[in-house]
């Protein structure tokens, strides 16, 4: 799996740094709010803009990188989010910020969902090794970016965004000299393929999966640091132990868990250990050590579900691959951005209220996930890397070969 070519890995760098901006701004929304007079719910507007122009902007992904080629694709993303990024930092108000967050996240979906695709197809070795390397980059992003956050948030707010904007500048130079041309395809992607992709069945199953524990996900993102109410270098701490357990599980224990239990197991346990996890923090959120230990131990549940359930989303549809993720982040990415600021005004109300909503709508995708279990049984695309179950399946589903008879020896 470490064996790659230049260009995937000039491509997991940018990834890397485009992942940051998702944990770049959880050490600083306090700061912020403080600075610029802002409750929760006006601050998590960030996240919001953010999270609602990546999703819609995902079903044009695939139309246009098929039309100037998966090279030029990525480098107009990048240079979207550093353009983006810094001028989001020059802002002296709110709604400044949250409009450069829209442009950032425009920028971000024309490279997540094209960076993806360009992983898998480039990578050497399997479909699964190059889903844990891209698994691997987003799980260091997201460490590394509350990091980041943190430490440059305690010298201003404004620093993170400018040190985004900086390293993506790095990314851009990157891979503009190791990606090689790509050309436009032969065939044109329509824009309406990713949304005609959610017509089957599996790909939309998965699909409001991660809608759903996306709101989890970006309760826990955008509301803790208001509970918490710890400085930047201390917040930043605190997310950067969650991405790295997150970063460990969806490389190392993602697998072995796939192995032992197969991948819909996996996925179920990992999001029921989330919601628990949640409904822990809603009942003791007044207690600061119970936040920072969920917050952190979440990290793992995370990291094992996003590695199989990214995986599963490249090989469930019948589609093209850059298809695939545009139509899986469109609905993962468009409905998330209600969570953090439904989580904001709920906030205001009690502080509680966050957690619970999150943990409820983590427990309705299990639900939701359970709908597909007879497609797992009569579909087996469905769920290919179920270990027991595809060994149960190749031993049972292979013809059996007639004896054939030895013609009588001719005397």
């Amino acid at each position: 799996m470490w064996r790659q070519p230049k260009t995937v890995w000039s491509i997991a760098f940018a990834c890397v740094i485009s992942f940051m901006g998702i944990g770049l701004v959880d050490p600083i929304l306090k700061p912020i709010a403080d600075e610029l007079g802002a409750g929760p719910s006006q601050v998590s507007l960030l996240f919001t803009s953010y999270l609602a122009v990546m999703g819609v902007a995902m079903l044009g992904t695939g139309w246009m990188s098929s039309r100037v080629g998966a090279k030029r694709t990525l480098l107009i993303g990048l240079a979207l989010i550093i353009v983006g990024s810094a001028l989001a930092g020059s802002q002296d108000t709110v709604g400044g910020i949250v409009a450069f967050r829209a442009l950032w996240g425009l920028g971000n979906a024309l490279f997540i969902a094209t960076a993806l695709a360009t992983i898998v197809n480039a990578a050497s070795g399997s479909v699964k090794q190059a889903i844990i390397l891209y698994e691997a980059a987003l799980g260091v992003g997201i460490a590394t970016g509350p990091l980041l956050g943190g430490w440059l948030g305690g010298i201003s707010w404004r620093w993170p965004f400018y040190g985004v904007a900086v390293l993506m500048a790095v990314a851009f130079i990157a891979t503009v000299t190791t990606l090689p041309a790509t050309p436009a395809a032969a065939r044109p992607t329509s824009i309406t393929a990713p949304l005609k992709a959610l017509g089957h069945r599996g790909l939309l199953t998965v699909g409001i999966t991660a809608l759903l524990y996306n709101f989890g996900f970006f309760t826990l993102l955008a509301f803790t640091p208001f509970p918490l109410a710890m400085g930047a270098h201390e917040i930043g701490f605190i997310f950067f132990g969650w991405g790295v357990l997150l970063a460990i599980t969806s490389v190392f224990v993602a697998p072995m868990v796939q192995r032992r239990f197969g991948t819909m197991a996996g996925i179920v346990g990992a999001l029921l250990g989330f919601a628990v996890i949640l409904a822990a923090m809603a009942i003791w959120t007044d207690n600061k050590t119970v936040l920072v230990i969920g917050v952190i131990l979440a990290g793992a549940f995370l990291g094992v579900n996003n590695t199989l359930i990214t995986e599963t989303v490249m090989k469930v549809a019948p589609v093209e691959r850059g298809v695939a993720s545009a139509a899986y982040s469109f609905v993962r990415f468009s409905g998330g951005a209600i969570a953090p600021w439904l989580a904001g005004n709920l906030g205001e109300r009690s502080i509680h209220l966050p957690f619970w909503v999150g943990s409820v709508a983590v427990v309705l995708a299990v639900v939701v996930l359970s709908t597909a279990r007879r497609m797992a049984r009569t579909r087996h695309e469905f769920w290919p890397l179920d270990g027991r179950a595809r060994g149960q399946r190749r031993r049972s589903s292979r013809p059996v070969s007639p004896r054939r008879r030895r013609p009588p020896r001719m005397s």
